[in-house]
């Protein structure tokens, strides 16, 4: 299975500016820049991107853990952090934080621990992020 996304960068980098857009259509054109990146401009970037399907994924790997004990949630809700620091190789993403939330009858604290950590290390986007530290909160709800 593939799936694509495709960039058009134009001009410099701090002046310049690009486009992004993904093969669904959801993403069309979308401008990105360097004030959007690494400054305070409205918008997308990058890390913004990676932040959400890490949220996504994590949260279909943390339903597909549950589902496995038989337990089926009213909600897995998913905030993802990247953190990008200018490393003496450059620019490089040094961390990344999950906070979950998930609310679930008939499910054990030891139970929810060890799904929780295994979608983590399963997520596909987890496995991205090989030289960032990841790091993780979550709490069963009610």
């Amino acid at each position: 299975m593939d799936r694509r996304g495709s960039a058009e960068w134009r001009g410099s980098l701090k002046e310049g500016g690009g486009t992004l857009s993904s093969e669904s259509g959801t993403l069309t054109n979308v401008s990105y820049n360097f004030g959007k990146r690494f400054g305070d401009e409205k918008g997308t970037n990058p890390e913004e991107l990676l932040a959400a399907a890490h949220a996504a994924c994590f949260s279909m790997a943390a339903a597909g853990q549950l589902s496995e004990l038989g337990i089926n949630t009213e909600y897995i809700r998913t905030a993802v952090t990247v953190r990008i620091e200018k490393l003496d190789a450059g620019f490089t993403i040094t961390k990344v934080h999950l906070q979950a939330r998930v609310k679930a009858a008939r499910l054990d604290q030891a139970s929810f621990d060890t799904a929780m950590n295994n979608a983590k290390a399963g997520c596909p986007v987890s496995k991205l992020f090989k030289g960032a530290e990841i790091s993780m909160d979550a709490q069963l709800e009610g």
